[in-house]
């Protein structure tokens, strides 16, 4: 789910690695391009258990490997052909939520809706928008503090706000569905939850065997990974698939 808690110019070129691990946590890494002016936070609902702790998260600093889904690319053949998609109560004040350094983000998980009262309101999403989404009502959050390319001010002078890429994001959690891989696909790039959205997503899965649809690697993962920076995300001995979704799909997250 690629929800923004400030509108954004442009998202674009998403990709998302996952892997059940096999002891009850799955692997997620994300990147995006993106423009967006000032600060915001990308807000990634979670499928943890209900009632995890704060630190049930365990985020990895990817970025000394900001090539990594590059590298994960090399693994299968060119592709010529994209398929298309189709037409709260009051509470008693709590300490904040541990912010964590991962190269160049801030992040924090957030256990339930309510504790998004201990973040910055900068970075919260519009009340609203959970209430379009009520399936989210009992998961957990990843929130990723980003920084647009020209400040308000640049803005109000002129500068043009450049697209960015920034290394991926990737942390390990404890997963409610753990013989399952979930990709957090949902967009709400604007406050608003649309029945539809354009995808420009290329989805990389480890660790079960894909669906039709999907394109199995030309040989196992160490073959064009650096295992060493991935940092346990990528497992040896086992290939990886890919499914690339681009044009309009329904509004909603992949699950396999």
């Amino acid at each position: 789910m690629c929800c923004f808690s400030q509108p954004v110019e442009l998202v674009a070129a998403t990709k998302i690695f996952a892997r059940p691990t096999g002891t009850g946590t799955q692997v997620l890494a994300y990147e995006m391009r993106f423009a967006a002016v000032g600060e915001l936070s990308m807000v990634l609902p979670l499928p943890v258990p209900p009632g995890s702790a704060e630190d049930a998260v365990r985020f990895v600093d990817l970025s000394g490997y900001s090539d990594f889904f590059a590298d994960l690319a090399k693994g299968f053949p060119v592709e010529l052909d994209l398929p298309r998609g189709g037409p709260a109560p009051s509470r008693m004040a709590q300490p904040n939520l541990v912010v964590h350094e991962v190269g160049e983000f801030e992040a924090s998980f957030v256990p339930t809706l309510a504790d998004f009262e201990r973040l910055d309101p900068r970075f919260r999403l519009p009340p609203g928008v959970w209430d379009s989404l009520p399936a989210y009502a009992d998961y957990g959050f990843a929130v990723f503090e980003l920084r647009g390319a020209v400040s308000r001010v640049g803005r109000l002078l002129g500068r043009r706000t450049k697209p960015r890429t920034v290394h991926p994001m990737a942390f390990e959690l404890p997963s409610r569905a753990p013989e399952r891989a979930f990709f957090p696909t949902v967009h709400v790039h604007d406050g608003r939850v649309h029945p539809s959205a354009d995808f420009d997503h290329t989805l990389y899965l480890q660790g079960l065997d894909a669906p039709a649809g999907w394109d199995r690697s030309e040989g196992p993962a160490e073959a064009f990974v650096d295992l060493e920076r991935a940092q346990g995300l990528v497992r040896p001995g086992e290939p990886c698939s890919r499914r690339t979704m681009v044009g309009r799909f329904a509004n909603e997250d992949v699950w396999v």
